[in-house]
């Protein structure tokens, strides 16, 4: 069946009825706060063994520290109060802690028989700190499956003396990406998040995957798309421009089209204005706290991210927004009130 004969998810009108009416708020930065954690190896390998969902065991002889996704199993309320705390801050929707949990990427870790298990319990435990937090203030909250760009590009090869060669194919990447899907959805998903996009190759191989993992599961979910702007060019990595990155990315129909990472809220806007401007759907835009220092820390206050991030809103640019990398439930709540002001953008016919 086609992805848009399938009944659409129910959570698809409620967000099209909020987002009518208010700016949606993004969560921030899964990473900076897991760093605040000061977690062992331990912590991640729960004593060398990994668990999923089904009691299924995964063991590893791989060292597993950074490798984040993995906390979900074996750190689960430690994951989830850090959702709580993004969900309290203001944050309508949660990423799940997802963003390496293809084959693809777990292969790093020795850990590609786990990728059922990482998504499925990283969709349940976002799903769970989003209930708890409607059950506090009674504001609906929605959990969005996050889909990583894997560490492989299928457009550039990643070896200078053979132009034509590519460590992963097309096949390879949607093979990954629809495991990953599966799980998300199994897990209780109501968005597919396919952010952090360098690669449009990539995205779109990501793209079929949903396509057939919504035909698996008999229901279409929303999908958001997240390209990421690599450098002062004004390009993604595989060298489209945020014009030709909506065009090749449409046939999704996607629910946002948007920015993330790599650039702080200030070097973001011509880019987010760009997209504004062509994309006939929602605007999302989840900068990072200003530009990694020499240490790779970030120094933005929360204070300087809304504003910047304010200042988006204020032009009727943005229709969601939220923050990547550095970013702190400090920074969601002082952007979610510094937009709360204005108004969304109007969504071109």
């Amino acid at each position: 069946m086609l992805p848009f004969a399938l009944p659409d998810a129910p959570a698809l009108a409620t967000l099209r009825a909020v987002a009518e009416h208010r700016i949606l708020i993004l969560d921030g930065a899964m990473g900076t706060m897991i760093q605040t954690l000061g977690l062992s190896e331990e912590d991640f390998t729960d004593g060398g063994h990994v668990h999923g969902p089904g009691c299924r065991h995964h063991p590893t002889d791989h060292p597993q520290k950074g490798n984040n996704d993995l906390l979900s199993l074996t750190r689960p309320k430690a994951i989830e109060d850090i959702h709580f705390a993004f969900a309290m801050a203001g944050a309508d929707i949660l990423e799940t802690n997802t963003f390496s949990s293809t084959t693809i990427a777990q292969a790093d870790y020795g850990l590609e028989s786990a990728v059922h298990d990482l998504n499925v319990a990283g969709a349940q435990v976002a799903r769970r700190a989003a209930d708890r937090a409607t059950a506090e203030d009674g504001r609906p909250r929605f959990v969005a499956g996050a889909v990583g760009p894997t560490n492989r590009t299928a457009s550039i090869s990643p070896d200078v003396n053979d132009p034509g060669y590519r460590a992963v194919s097309f096949d390879d990447l949607r093979t990954a990406y629809g495991q990953q899907i599966d799980g998300l959805i199994e897990g209780g998903s109501d968005l597919i998040l396919i952010e952090t996009i360098f690669d449009t190759l990539n995205a779109k191989a990501a793209i079929f995957a949903a396509f057939e993992s919504f035909a698996r599961a008999g229901r279409r979910l929303p999908i958001m798309i997240s390209g990421t702007i690599t450098d002062a060019s004004g390009r993604t990595l595989s060298g489209q421009t945020p014009t030709a990155f909506w065009h090749s990315v449409a046939h999704a129909r996607p629910f946002s089209v948007g920015l993330n990472c790599a650039l702080g809220a200030a070097a973001m806007r011509p880019h987010i204005a760009e997209l504004s401007g062509v994309a006939p759907t929602l605007i999302c835009a989840y900068p990072n706290a200003g530009l990694p220092n020499a240490f790779g820390q970030y120094d933005e206050t929360a204070e300087q991210t809304a504003e910047q991030v304010a200042g988006f809103a204020q032009e009727g640019l943005v229709n969601i927004v939220g923050g990547c990398c550095g970013t702190t439930p400090d920074h969601i709540r002082a952007i979610a009130e510094a937009v709360a002001p204005f108004a969304p953008r109007t969504v071109p016919a």
